[in-house]
């Protein structure tokens, strides 16, 4: 079991307001923190602001209010670019690789601020996905989703991030390809690293996240372990689609 007691979290995000129009903000003095080592879920209704709160905490878009502190630093006016070189890697639903490029390009291209090998990492991140390693001299963009998706992951890993941010991952794919994401997502944490999963498969989420929050008109309503949340009435009936949870 994750042990975070007497932990500083890894990141911390404090009454944050942030938006893409001027004067109409999506989050509204959202709170949210995550320690070394967990995986943390990020669910809510769609418009509820959890992809917002990703490209925020990532430099995508800057907060017109409030704190955010990845390492004891506040980055609220880093740009992404900074922000890697930190140690934070952000994977988005779309556009999450180079569809021209091969699957061994695509690693590479993911280590590009890193002056050292990576031959080694990219040998371990074809022991993670195995099927990259079966396709690593096939065009990103014939792969199928499930398989692009653990491009975009191994990619973002190619720089050995303390915090990964996951929007939705498992998106527009099958059941079986679901399964088989979250496995990789599951296994990427227990290597170690911290993953923020935003995600709209709220059940599996929950399920799989050491803690989770439940954002809803850009503010964070319910918060606590996953399990917990997902066996709570009040999050079963307004976000999950039942009356009783079992």
């Amino acid at each position: 079991m994750l042990n975070i007691n007497n932990s500083a979290p890894l990141l911390a995000v404090e009454d944050v307001w942030a938006g893409y129009i001027k004067d109409l903000d999506i989050l509204q003095g959202i709170n949210f923190h995550i320690f070394p080592g967990e995986l943390v879920a990020v669910i809510g209704p769609n418009g509820a602001g959890k992809s917002t709160l990703a490209k925020t905490i990532f430099g995508l878009l800057n907060p017109h209010k409030g704190k955010i502190t990845f390492k004891n630093e506040n980055i609220a006016r880093l740009k992404s670019n900074q922000i890697v070189k930190k140690g934070m890697c952000y994977v988005p639903q779309i556009a999450n690789v180079f569809p021209s490029l091969s699957v061994e390009e695509n690693l590479e291209m993911g280590a590009f601020i890193r002056k050292d090998s990576v031959s080694g990492l990219k040998g371990k991140i074809y022991d993670a996905f195995p099927v990259l390693a079966q396709r690593r001299q096939q065009r990103a963009g014939t792969l199928s989703g499930g398989e692009r998706q653990m491009l975009a992951m191994g990619k973002a890993l190619m720089l050995e991030p303390s915090l990964l941010l996951l929007d939705e991952p498992s998106a527009a794919l099958s059941p079986v390809l679901v399964n088989s994401v979250f496995e990789q997502i599951q296994q990427i944490n227990q290597s170690g690293t911290a993953i923020v999963l935003v995600e709209q498969n709220a059940r599996k989420a929950l399920a799989m996240a050491h803690r989770g929050y439940v954002l809803d008109t850009g503010r964070d309503r319910f918060t606590g372990k996953g399990n917990d949340l997902l066996n709570d009435p009040k999050v079963g009936e307004l976000y999950l689609g039942v009356t009783t949870l079992h």
